[in-house]
């Protein structure tokens, strides 16, 4: 057992928590606020929704003793919180609740989208909140609630909208922890990208790769997102792998082609394994090369059988040569739209974060391939486990606090 110190809805209190024991349980089960609903306790349906450190979190799949020092805020906790008294009038005048099970998580998530967005319209509504699942409303009286109190022109304006604290919650401006150390790094500033962490099973390069990645946004239904790195060969020795989708394939987390490109047409799957799911998307999708500016587009859409999640994405790349061309810069533009209950996973800050980790996986797999390393590259690259990959983010932010409970 490991004493922690919480905040709880303003309260100072310690708690005695197993290692194992996740904050949902900590709080209904010990403190006794069961206004935290638990319903998958795989961080999909959304009713255990939370505040940690003013960042909303999924409760089920955070461990408590991750929290420890850090500001907790259940739905007990909004009691006199304006703007979540407008949105339960809301919910009551809209019926956007039948059992009430998914409702607390329902409106902290609602109450988070109003203060980060204005003037989106229901399908947007929908599409941010589809992280949070109803099973009984069909989501048109939710959405219509949302959109009551959205249209209030200071809805978004309450007085702690921009206070950011010190908590494992991903949030923009969180904290990180620096690899090894049991202490908290600053957070990057804006025009600074955090360092990614290599996957342990990458082929190791020969010096580190930066991987610089732009904000996400969103543009014409896709998430959209851009990042690059550098590879010290030249850009005829890159573009010989990068031409080669079925090489370029072999350096891809998770990414398994089904035969050989024919015709520009490819079949295959990628697979990620989240906690205790591990969704494998099978598809199709086209690949265009032009050789003549070393730049490719690899279009395609699949399907998760038995989450029924469906995703489209479209990769542009191109070489560019610098160092005097003794190396090589890959630009990569990715765009991409998730529906079903995976969305979730596609907006969340972590998202930005994980690609990074993608891509410096990718990186060292390209560069081992050209330094000569390839079958080592391959069976490495076959084996990375891009679910770990993203929750390492988490584990990054959680690590110091195991570091103290075991000692090493």
């Amino acid at each position: 057992m490991k004493t922690i110190a919480l905040n709880v809805n303003g309260k100072d209190m310690r708690v005695d928590v197993a290692p194992r024991t996740h904050l949902a349980d900590c709080l209904r089960e010990q403190l006794l606020l069961t206004g935290t609903h638990l319903g998958c306790e795989h961080g999909i349906c959304g009713a255990c929704t939370v505040e940690i450190d003013g960042e909303i979190a999924r409760s089920c799949i955070t461990y408590a003793v991750a929290c420890d020092g850090a500001n907790i805020r259940t739905i007990e906790g909004f009691d006199t919180d304006p703007l979540m008294a407008r949105l339960r009038r809301a919910f009551s005048e809209n019926h956007a609740l039948q059992c009430g099970y998914c409702t607390p998580g329902m409106l902290i998530a609602a109450r988070d989208l109003i203060r980060r967005k204005k003037g989106l319209s229901d399908q947007e509504i929908r599409k941010e909140m589809s992280g949070n699942l109803c099973r009984c409303t069909g989501y048109m009286g939710i959405t219509a609630a949302i959109a009551s109190v959205m249209q209030d022109a200071g809805a978004g304006a309450d007085a702690d909208a921009t206070v950011r604290r010190l908590g494992p919650a991903p949030g923009p401006d969180a904290p990180r922890f620096a690899a090894g150390s049991g202490e908290r790094a600053p957070a990057p500033g804006p025009d600074q990208t955090a360092p990614p962490a290599t996957s342990a099973t990458t082929a190791a390069p020969a010096h580190d790769i930066e991987v610089e990645v732009g904000e996400i946004r969103e543009e014409g239904g896709f998430t959209r997102l851009s990042q690059s790195f550098v590879v010290a060969y030249p850009r005829e020795a890159v573009w010989r792998t990068m031409a080669d989708v079925e090489k370029v394939a072999t350096c891809m987390p998770g990414v398994t082609l089904d035969g050989p490109v024919r015709d520009g047409k490819l079949a295959g799957r990628i697979s990620v394994k989240l906690g205790p799911m591990t969704p494998s998307f099978a598809g199709e999708g086209e690949v265009a090369i032009d050789d003549a500016h070393y730049q490719g587009v690899v279009e395609g859409a699949g399907r998760d059988s038995k989450s029924a999640s469906r995703v489209r994405g479209r990769v542009d790349y191109r070489l560019e040569e610098t160092d005097g061309g003794n190396a090589t810069r890959v630009h990569v533009d990715l765009a991409y739209a998730v529906a079903g209950p995976l969305a979730q996973f596609s907006r969340s800050r972590l998202v930005r974060d994980l690609v990074s980790r993608m891509a410096a996986a990718f990186a060292a797999n390209l560069e081992g391939r050209l330094s000569g390393r390839g079958e080592q590259a391959r069976g490495e690259a076959q084996a990375l486990d891009a679910g770990g990959m993203f929750f390492s983010v988490v584990w990054q932010r959680i690590r110091a606090f195991f570091v103290r409970l075991f000692g090493r």
